[in-house]
């Protein structure tokens, strides 16, 4: 094991290099994101007398957003019992902040509904019990709030602990072996010492933390674990990514002969053995389609009008297409090809565009690329009214596309009109 941690040491290392960072203080920057959301007067029952509990008030107080907010909202509610409040006052009382608070709720909001009194203030003392401090049971709460899933006692005792000594030891650039006495050959001995394992590799804790915290998966043997850690470092992806933990899922799932399988009907299907393996670390998820499912795939888009080698092209630079619905893929190679009049072969240069969303992205910004031809707005000075390239269009960012095509113009109603249709986004 020795070999494999240096190896996957080194690698770690050489990433580092190029400017890949290792951190976790995602959390504090993702309950950021939601400051800037604005209230709305909706207000909820919470299933107590008298008592209203508001989505303006999660929006103001907490800073979460208003669809997430109103998402928490519906939870609570469905839950005759739950007092929201006591809850909030119960962490406010642990000396919990309200961004700390936001990040805890936006990660778990079923908290909300859990019994303040029964359920999480136990559990609260019972840690402090153990020598947790106020500051200590803040940051492992806020960093992993599914902790607070597990059972009073033994459980949430080692996964705290767990927890903490990850953090320390991030902390202090050092780590130390876990020893934690735990049941030998129990799941939680072989899930936190898989963990641990994973850990050493270099995998950062925002996937440390999902795993532990996770209702199953990596609590085989060490042994087979051992083994699948290896090819997984061996096919050379990243210790830091989530796509390593996606590959170790899937050599974990597949013995090596069923693995061999789906290969072969990959090469049967018209793929060769490299590109199936090229697709694999693109999208490890590869490997959980059956053959069957490809070959559907296959026949959308060869129905579309795509050749089987335009296909494997698509499949390489986008695997995830394979997964999506012959409805879907339908209805935007049509709308981009039939009503955009965009040739069938940008959809091959340019996949992605396959998993955009037809409401939110694709619609609103070809209505406003349709109304400018109709006005002979498009192209330069001079030249011929030109559609510009499909990517170019639907790649940028929301910002820089209302610039480059809306906002730039000078005549305010114009503007006002693109805004309009760009903001209605319906199908016309």
């Amino acid at each position: 094991m020795y070999s494999l941690v240096h190896h996957g040491r080194r690698f770690v290392e050489l990433r580092k290099c190029c400017s890949l960072r290792v951190s976790v203080q995602n959390a504090s920057a993702f309950s950021n994101s939601f400051s800037s959301a604005t209230a709305t007067d909706v207000r909820i029952r919470d299933g107590r007398k008298g008592n209203n509990f508001t989505v303006s008030y999660l929006v103001d107080s907490l800073g979460l957003s208003k669809k997430l907010a109103e998402s928490i909202s519906r939870k609570v509610r469905s839950e005759g019992k739950a007092n929201p409040d006591s809850v909030l006052s119960l962490f406010r009382s642990y000396g919990f902040t309200d961004s700390q608070i936001s990040s805890i709720i936006t990660d778990y909001p079923l908290l909300l509904t859990a019994d303040a009194e029964k359920s999480l203030g136990p559990k609260f003392k019972f840690l402090q019990s153990r020598g947790a401090s106020s500051s200590e049971l803040t940051e492992i709460v806020s960093t992993v709030p599914k902790i607070l899933a597990k059972k009073e006692g033994k459980s949430i005792s080692r996964y705290y602990d767990l927890v903490k000594e990850i953090i320390e030891a991030d902390k202090s650039s050092k780590f130390q072996k876990l020893s934690l006495s735990l049941p030998q050959g129990s799941k939680q001995e072989h899930k936190i010492r898989n963990i641990s394992a994973l850990r050493e590799l270099g995998m950062p804790q925002k996937l440390l933390f999902s795993l532990l915290v996770s209702g199953g998966g990596f609590v085989c043997g060490k042994e087979k674990f051992e083994e699948s850690i290896k090819k997984v470092v061996e096919m050379g992806f990243d210790p830091t990514t989530a796509k390593f933990v996606e590959a170790l899922r899937v050599i974990q799932g597949f013995s090596d002969k069923v693995i061999e399988e789906k290969v072969n009907a990959c090469k049967r299907l018209g793929f060769v053995v490299e590109d199936a393996w090229t697709v694999f670390k693109k999208w490890p998820s590869l490997m959980k389609n059956s053959e069957k499912k490809i070959e559907n795939s296959i026949e959308t888009f060869i129905g579309l009008g795509f050749t089987r080698d335009e296909f494997a092209i698509i499949v390489k630079r986008y695997p995830i297409c394979i997964g999506l619905s012959a409805e879907s893929v339908k209805k935007k190679t049509e709308f981009l090809v039939k009503k955009m009049n965009w040739p069938l072969k940008n959809v091959v240069s340019t996949p992605a565009v396959l998993g955009l969303s037809m409401e939110k992205r694709i619609v609103p910004r070809c209505n406003v690329i349709r109304e400018l031809m109709s006005k002979g707005l498009l192209g330069d000075r001079g030249r011929e009214l030109q559609l510009p390239p499909m990517q170019y269009v639907l790649n940028m960012t929301n910002q820089l596309f209302l610039e480059r095509y809306v906002m730039k113009h000078d005549d305010k109603e114009l503007v006002a009109e693109l805004m309009s249709i760009f903001t209605n986004g319906q199908v016309s």
